[in-house]
């Protein structure tokens, strides 16, 4: 599991802060990548952790391939988000305070497929339709309009 694994060897289930990235991924018909995620049991943007070394943009290729199977050749940067705002406690306990670099991209190469045991599905969802059982992942898309069938 890497880095984040070995803090929390440390420090337990208190609040840490938290540095990664989601990738918000469009196919052609303008629908977003979701992976239903094992961790918080829902859907989620493809992302995580960056390890030690990593660059954000780093972060986002493997992040993308690890759980999508996935790869893009272009990633846009659309915004940083922090601050309280982005606390986050999980269903095991763990707390954390992110920071989270946003990317998106339209194009990609590969079908998505399940590739590691981050997730259980894959789907693309219309951003004009409610989509039920969506927790923290809603603020990672600001600049689009979504609803949240479980506000």
């Amino acid at each position: 599991m890497g880095y984040i694994h070995d803090i929390r060897k440390l420090v337990g289930t208190r609040p840490i802060i938290f540095t990664g990235v989601v990738v918000v991924v469009f196919n052609g018909k303008n629908e977003v990548l979701f992976q239903m995620r094992t961790d918080t049991k829902d859907w989620g943007i493809i992302g995580g952790a960056l390890e030690l070394g990593e660059s954000l943009e780093e972060a986002a290729h493997r992040e993308l391939y690890e759980e999508a199977g996935i790869m893009v050749n272009e990633l846009n940067f659309n915004t940083l988000l922090s601050g309280n705002d982005m606390y986050y406690k999980y269903p095991h306990g763990d707390e954390v305070y992110n920071v989270i670099s946003v990317y998106e991209t339209k194009k990609f190469i590969g079908e998505p497929h399940i590739n590691d045991d981050e997730g259980t599905e894959l789907k693309f969802f219309s951003l004009a339709e409610p989509i039920e059982n969506m927790k923290c992942h809603k603020r990672f898309l600001k600049n689009q309009v979504i609803y949240c069938g479980d506000k």
